[in-house]
């Protein structure tokens, strides 16, 4: 029996592996141009011409900055084009689910975020680029705990339990890479908060790649029709055609 399977399920884990290898294409370009330290480095930051390799950092200099807004627009618009497919998804599935919709919100607001980190660099603009961070890490969090939770209540085919553990292990995982980033940072270890930053993305992104799980079940489509202001009944039209009909024959 051949095995079949949407089209759509390949969207998220494409999604997960091409702004992965734009972030990662970020950082060789930095470490290239010498702007950042390569995170296997194992100075002490010695050099100050040299900063730490944190992904924000990475893109704030040319030429590695054009990439990074380029990659960063680009997960954002995506991104969100995933989540209300998701939505959607569990909408049948979840009748009048405020977490649905609350997880939608959340996520819509964290792909803004993204736009905020890609186009406002860290060092000119350090606020908002810092507002855009929280949004994305802070508000991608709670989508990842809210999914994880509604994986297990919807139980797709029967497969939201095994499913739904995955997704409970990476929201662990990435909330714990938040908490030791940031204890990381406030000890002044930036190489390892760097590291963890990397992981922590890293992390996110094959969360989101595990909606080609569902996705397989799934078929999306886009339908366009137009609707007379005033319709005219069956009859009238009928009318109407025989008019024209017989006017035509006594040219």
């Amino acid at each position: 029996m051949m095995w079949k399977c949407s089209p759509w399920a390949l969207l998220p884990p494409a999604y997960s592996i091409c702004t992965a290898a734009g972030l990662w294409l970020v950082y060789f370009v930095a470490v290239y141009s010498e702007t950042v330290l390569p995170l296997s480095s194992q100075s002490r930051m010695t050099n100050e011409s040299k900063y730490p390799a944190f992904i924000s950092v990475a893109g704030n200099f040319p030429p590695a900055s054009c990439i990074f807004s380029g990659v960063m627009n680009m997960a954002a618009f995506v991104g969100l084009i995933i989540v209300v497919l998701r939505y959607l998804q569990l909408k049948k599935t979840l009748d009048n689910s405020w977490l649905n919709f609350g997880s939608l919100l959340s996520f819509s607001v964290g792909c803004f975020g993204m736009t905020l980190i890609g186009n406002f660099q860290l060092f000119n603009q350090m606020m908002i680029h810092n507002s855009g961070t929280l949004m994305t890490f802070g508000l991608g969090c709670l989508f990842c705990w809210v999914q994880s939770y509604l994986t297990l209540r919807a139980n797709l085919r029967n497969e939201g339990r095994r499913t739904a553990i995955a997704r409970f292990l990476l929201s662990a995982v990435i909330t714990l890479c938040i908490v030791i980033k940031y204890s990381f940072a406030a000890a002044s270890c930036l190489l390892d908060a760097a590291r963890c930053q990397w992981a922590l993305v890293m992390f996110f992104l094959m969360f989101i790649g595990t909606f080609g799980i569902e996705f397989r079940h799934s078929s999306f489509e886009i339908v366009c029709t137009n609707t007379p202001r005033h319709p005219v009944r069956q009859s009238e039209m009928s009318e109407e055609s025989r008019q024209q009909l017989e006017q035509l024959s006594e040219l």
